[in-house]
């Protein structure tokens, strides 16, 4: 049994939260920002809207058995692109009967996997880049520190204990694993060796699985502190960060506590677009902000190093 934080695993449930009609308490705050970028995009119209239905099955092959604690995108997306052709077809047909039929584009993935599998990884990079990216390093603390959270149950009060609080349809007993209201059972036979569990920020209240021999099989769960993460954050105190920085760049990250772009950031600070550019690029050559491209614009995001910067002059 390991933990892992999949890129992937927040691709299809944030997916599957833009393109649904109702208001969520949680992640109203990303869903405003994100989804008019996601529409411009084309994107609602695109592989991903005919992957993840309302509600009910997304094929399995989107989420490749990781091989370490924290793959990146490109990994998996490696993974995807390099899918057994009759695992796909096999998922494909599995998710036919829990919608009906196939949609066009995925009629079209059916008949040839090989060729189609690139342009669907080009179409989730195009989607990362817009929509999780810039959210990244946020929504990453998050995951980092249910992982630690979790390990610690283990290592202190050992793995039935960390599965009987993992999630109300879970739960240790007599030496099995129990998920209640699951339709399949599964056993040591059918579902692999081993367990992978993961926390996800967007997979909602429940649980989602992934059993697909040979690879072991994948247990994502809502992590701890998801409840919080769009929460606006107070303004630390940034004098003794300001001395160092300055004050304009200093400014620009506290900004940072959503993304935005030069144009946006000129706006809320009274500095110019000249200088607001100026100073992201040389906060972004110091590993302190990252950019990513949106549709013509590019949107600037604060990176982890960023937070611990603010997080150590607030307490300076």
């Amino acid at each position: 049994m390991r933990f892992v934080v999949s890129p992937m695993w927040e691709v299809a449930p944030s997916f599957r939260l833009l393109s649904s009609a109702s208001a969520h308490p949680v992640h109203r705050t990303w869903v405003e920002q994100v989804r008019p970028r996601v529409a411009a995009a084309g994107l609602d119209r695109g592989w991903l809207a005919e992957f993840t239905p309302p509600v009910g099955y997304t094929p399995d092959f989107l989420n490749p058995a990781p091989a370490g604690p924290a793959p990146s995108l490109a990994a998996e997306l490696a993974g995807i692109v390099a899918a057994p052709v009759d695992r796909v077809r096999r998922d494909l047909d599995h998710l036919a009967r829990h919608q009906g039929s196939l949609g066009p584009r995925l009629r079209t993935l059916y008949a040839d996997p090989q060729t189609c599998l690139v342009k669907v990884a080009e179409e989730i990079e195009t989607y990362w880049e817009l929509a999780l990216a810039p959210y990244w390093a946020r929504i990453r603390a998050v995951l980092d520190a249910d992982v630690l959270y979790r390990a610690r149950q283990v290592a202190e009060r050992g793995a039935g204990h960390l599965f009987n609080d993992l999630h109300t349809s879970v739960s240790w007993d007599d030496n099995a694993l129990r998920l209640v209201r699951r339709k399949q059972t599964l056993t040591r036979e059918t579902a692999g060796a081993g367990l992978l569990l993961i926390p996800s920020v967007f997979t909602g209240p429940g649980l989602r699985t992934r059993v697909s021999l040979p690879d072991p099989p994948q247990l994502a769960y809502p992590a701890r502190g998801t409840g919080s993460l769009w929460q606006r954050r107070p303004v630390a105190k940034t004098d003794a960060v300001a001395a160092v920085l300055g004050r304009s760049r200093t400014l620009l990250l506290t900004e940072l506590d959503t993304p935005a772009s030069t144009t946006e950031l000129a706006r809320r600070t009274g500095l110019s677009a000249a200088g607001v550019s100026q100073h992201l690029t040389a906060l972004r050559d110091a590993g302190l902000v990252s950019a990513h491209r949106a549709g013509r614009s590019v949107l600037y995001a604060r990176t982890s190093v960023a937070e611990s910067v603010l997080a150590a002059g607030d307490s300076a």
